[in-house]
């Protein structure tokens, strides 16, 4: 064991010693402080919000933590004074606890880390939503980091793009961590995630990471067969490599605000859009969702081939038709929209 780790459990042993002997000298018994008192069929988590409400810590204790005597863990904070001096955070009430193990954590914030997670998001709206679900931070904060140009320039990247540096996955922080802890772990995240590998893949590509995560948004929009992602990625590799516009329906309708949209009609493609893939060359100034691991991988292996069209199969398996030269794709295309018109989708 460390030196550093030795201190610190000596630390803490002469601070019980010292609390018990300050809440037994201040009349409160050995039994209220050492008896369990707190009974949850397994451990259950109480949360201090920024207002430090005492009252509503005793009720989250009686009702979530199933405290046997809340009049005792009562006395015990009333002499530490512990109303006043209240954390933010989550907290572990293990079955079995007593008050002053529960006021030992309590006072020392020595908080139970929260698993934060997110997928399928397109908005910046809805990602910031997802995650003040799951941490204290308001969502209205999130975003106006979010729509900041200095703040999301710190980080390296512009209001439109700042959903690249989101990657999906499972990460443990502390409930109450604030939204530039947050921003700023979600950088270092990103910064693991593009290693060598990665960011040397994509320079083979010719393009740039927050650009793979671009093209990874629109490939995953175009279908939900995760074996064909890399085929996707192929044929839009393709189409950037000849200067061909995307043409991709999923950022037409993301310029739409409508990803409902069963049928994309001449009409819609005309939404005067930096993000209508119809009406401008290359890919769109942001990502069109949040892709996934999954996704980016596909863009950065993406499969060598020469297909430049892609049609949805006509029998709505969520597959699609792959062709070369224009009229196979119209062929394609035909048998698709027969099939939307069989079915009245308009």
């Amino acid at each position: 064991m460390s030196n550093t780790k030795s201190l610190k459990r000596i630390a803490l042993l002469l601070f019980s010693v010292f609390l018990i002997i300050f809440l037994i000298g201040g009349g409160i018994s050995a039994y209220f402080l050492f008896k369990p008192n707190f009974a949850p069929q397994k451990t259950s988590y109480i949360y201090i919000y920024p207002d430090k409400d005492f009252s509503n810590l005793c009720l989250q204790l009686e009702y979530s933590a199933n405290c046997k005597n809340i009049k005792t863990f009562k006395e015990v904070a009333k002499y530490l004074k512990y109303p006043e001096k209240m954390r933010t955070g989550r907290y572990a009430v293990e079955p079995g606890m007593n008050n002053l193990d529960l006021m030992r954590s309590l006072r020392n914030g020595n908080q139970v880390p929260v698993r934060v997670t997110f997928n399928n998001v397109r908005i910046k709206e809805d990602l910031a939503d997802r995650l003040s679900e799951q941490i204290m931070i308001q969502s209205h904060e999130l975003l106006d980091w979010m729509n900041d140009n200095a703040l999301c320039e710190s980080l390296g990247f512009e209001p439109h793009t700042i959903k690249a540096m989101f990657i999906p996955n499972t990460y443990e922080v502390y409930w109450n961590i604030s939204a530039e802890s947050f921003m700023q772990r979600m950088k270092r995240e990103y910064n693991t995630f593009w290693n060598e590998s990665r960011q040397y893949k994509a320079s083979k590509i010719g393009i740039s990471p927050v650009e793979v995560s671009i093209l990874a948004s629109i490939v995953e929009e175009e279908s939900a067969v995760v074996e064909e992602y890399p085929i996707i990625a192929g044929l839009y590799i393709n189409r950037l490599h000849k200067g061909i516009p995307l043409q991709a329906d999923p950022t037409v309708k993301y310029a739409l605000g409508d990803f409902a949209i069963q049928r994309v009609l001449n009409e819609h493609l005309k939404i005067d859009s930096p993000y209508n893939t119809y009406l401008h060359a290359g890919l769109p100034p942001g990502p069109i969702r949040i892709p996934s691991i999954k996704g980016i991988d596909a863009v950065l292996n993406y499969r060598q081939h020469n297909y430049l069209y892609m049609c949805a199969k006509e029998d709505f398996s969520g597959r699609h038709n792959f062709a070369v030269t224009l009229a196979d794709h119209n062929r394609n295309a035909n048998r698709y929209r027969a099939a939307l018109n069989q079915l009245g989708i308009r």
